[in-house]
């Protein structure tokens, strides 16, 4: 069998290629006669004539030349970084400052009252957040106001970028608050200048020098009697992270106790049944939602909500409020250790030992002391259960444990002579 004939398919691949290299070629050909044939100049003479004469290179106007398409950019088009020219980058200069200030107080949009009871929140970016939490906390109630000081990268080691003693002392001597709640120490794992020398973090100097300030701050309070909440630290998600926050915590714990504040460990409340972080727990409902932002140390919304609820009952020790109850049934447990341990939301093993102190939860193997016990504590025999009741028969009436019953004295004889 005779096969087909290619020539057709051939002719007609020929004229595309033929018709791909002359649209190549005749750019080429058109820039030649630009460059051969120059625009004419048109001068005038001193004498009225006028001349015409062809610019030389060097007088032509100077125009940026059209590159040519070459026969691959015909066929798959141009390259991507030269299909436009890109203006240049002018980069702005940083000024940075080198201290940092407090921002300032935004007024709260619903009217509180003249004398409103003035809660201030110092700290760093963490304290932004719980105190934007307070605000929605007490919104309704017109008789407190909450002031939100936090100033963000902030905190109690590095005191050249933000002095907080100092601060502390100046709005002290200015009267701007009543209540304050310190929410700081996610910056401090850095290293500290003492006397003109560096400490790594944790080391023992770097301890005792940090136990000092937040002494020292919390004694300025103390001496303005100003009470204070010092608030720890959550669980960090960051394995090294979360040791060294943990250490910070222990360090305010004690600070906070021995300047005579009030430290509120939320540790166990934001973390998991293991005692470690987790980004998610119950809201003030119940229900289980995100508790940490991203970057696993800031709280989102729900989970500073959560710590206001927490911080309002640590504050009715101070403030006992205006407001009225409403419609509302007032809870009889309000502001007692049993609404921490019967109100959701609760979490943690430690919120677990409190419910068994409570006797809500029996663990089985708690076996329940029997009173016969402490009676036959100091007996010789440790095995014997209960009480031997002829030692009660037997006492002689008089003594304390005869109850009564015991036996009467028997009378002497008299000697036979």
């Amino acid at each position: 069998m005779r096969k087909k004939s290619n020539r057709p398919v051939l002719f007609v691949v020929g004229l595309i290629v033929a018709a791909l290299v002359l649209g190549d070629l005749l750019p080429i050909f058109a820039e030649a006669r630009e460059m051969t044939t120059a625009s004419p100049v048109v001068v005038a003479a001193a004498d009225g004539r006028v001349l015409v004469a062809q610019a030389t290179d060097a007088q032509a106007p100077a125009q940026k030349p059209k590159k040519r398409k070459t026969l691959l950019e015909f066929l798959f088009g141009d390259k991507p970084d030269e299909q436009q020219d890109e203006p240049p980058v002018v980069e702005k200069k940083v000024v940075r400052q080198p201290k940092a200030a407090l921002p300032e107080v935004v007024k709260p949009t619903i009217p509180k009252a003249d004398g409103a009871t003035r809660l201030v929140v110092f700290g760093d970016s963490m304290a932004v957040d719980v105190g934007k939490a307070l605000e929605r906390y007490y919104a309704e109630d017109p008789n407190i106001v909450v002031l939100t000081q936090g100033v963000g990268s902030s905190g109690i080691v590095r005191t050249d970028f933000f002095d907080w003693p100092k601060t502390i002392t100046d709005e002290i001597g200015k009267n701007s608050f009543d209540i304050a709640v310190m929410v700081i120490g996610v910056n401090d794992r850095q290293k500290m200048s003492i006397n003109g020398q560096s400490y790594p973090s944790l080391s023992p100097e770097w301890l005792a020098e940090y136990s000092a300030r937040v002494s020292g701050i919390v004694r300025q309070l103390r001496d303005a009697k100003k009470p204070t909440i010092w608030v720890g630290l959550p669980p960090m998600e960051a394995p090294k992270f979360g040791q060294t926050m943990i250490q910070v915590n222990e360090v305010d714990r004690l600070a906070a106790f021995g300047g005579g504040a009030e430290f509120l460990d939320i540790y166990e409340k934001f973390a998991n049944e293991d005692g470690k972080y987790t980004a998610r727990g119950p809201d003030l409902s119940g229900t289980q939602v995100r508790m940490r932002k991203d970057d696993g140390i800031h709280f989102s919304t729900a989970g500073a909500d959560k710590l206001a609820f927490y911080l309002s009952q640590s504050l009715k020790n101070y403030y006992r409020g205006g407001g009225r109850v409403g419609i509302e049934v007032a809870d009889a447990l309000a502001g007692t250790d049993a609404q921490m341990m019967l109100r959701p939301p609760y979490q943690g093993l430690g919120q677990m030992k409190l419910l068994e102190l409570a006797g809500a939860v029996m663990p089985l193997s708690n076996v329940t002391r029997r009173a016969a016990e402490l009676v036959t504590a100091d007996t010789a025999d440790e095995d014997a259960v209960g009480f031997n009741m002829s030692e009660l028969v037997d006492a002689p009436v008089g003594r304390v444990d005869a109850f009564w019953v015991g036996k009467a004295p028997v009378a002497e004889k008299p000697a036979v002579p």
